[in-house]
């Protein structure tokens, strides 16, 4: 028996998988719907990740690390998931189809994201830059070192502005029924996700620079002509791209 199969036989953790199941949102379902109503209010565009359990139909059983872009209007433009989940994640998530593979287009500008690891798939990152980004959400864990270079990259190639985005998590977050295996000795003050936001230019530049171990509201104003200011030097959807010698194609979807 394969190490993942053994630990899926573990009671614990079948528990904890059914708490997740149980608390991913389904797309539709109440929560988007609630992010729909708050985006129109506030007239502004949300971009959210999320666990997606699918109820019925294909995909049903499955769950998937999901990213949605819904714009100020409160329609859901953009539903994509995490194409490979990234290691020890494909316990749990399944491939996405790579249908959300786009920016869409909203009063901020054009809005694409990609998840985690996906940063480091280099045809993934051109379907987007093929899409023409403005903005770009990177989502993330933590945005630790390894991060910040990753989002700062995509920047610089993608000569858009990213806001790369990192989660806080508490100790006290961990599940009870894995504490008993769990390789850590957790102090009530500890944290497992340290957050590290930020805001980053297309010439690579941080517009806010990264904010560790604290929660704190980021905002700033972007200045949309800085890309067109960088394309000058270079435009990998251009003619960097060299089509006479490279061809890339994204398969479209039914």
């Amino acid at each position: 028996m394969c190490p993942g199969a053994a630990l899926w036989e573990n009671a614990s953790a079948k528990e904890v998988f059914a708490k997740l199941r149980n608390n991913s949102i389904t797309v539709p379902g109440d929560e988007v719907h609630a992010l729909g109503e708050a985006a129109r209010a506030l007239k502004i565009a949300i971009v959210m990740g999320a666990s997606e359990r699918v109820d019925a139909g294909p995909g049903n059983g499955t769950l998937y690390n999901s990213l949605l872009t819904i714009s100020e209007d409160g329609q859901l433009r953009n539903h994509h998931r995490k194409l490979v989940p990234t290691y020890t994640e494909r316990l749990v998530w399944g491939n996405g189809d790579g249908r959300g593979l786009q920016a869409v287009s909203t009063s901020a500008g054009r809005i694409g994201g990609l998840i985690c690891w996906e940063h480091w798939m280099p045809l993934a990152r051109m379907a987007m830059h093929n899409s023409g980004e403005h903005i770009h959400v990177a989502v993330w864990p933590t945005v630790h070192e390894l991060h910040q270079l990753a989002s700062r990259h995509y920047a610089f190639e993608g000569r858009c502005f990213v806001l790369a985005v990192g989660l806080m998590m508490p100790a006290s977050d961990v599940p009870q029924e894995l504490l008993g295996d769990f390789p850590l000795s957790l102090g009530d003050d500890q944290r497992l996700e340290r957050g590290g936001s930020a805001i980053i230019g297309p010439d690579s530049h941080y517009v806010v620079r990264p904010v560790m171990d604290r929660e704190k509201l980021i905002v700033a104003d972007l200045d949309i002509m800085q890309i067109d200011r960088q394309a000058m030097t270079l435009d990998v959807s251009g003619h960097y791209a060299r089509p006479d010698l490279f061809r890339f194609e994204k398969k479209e979807l039914a």
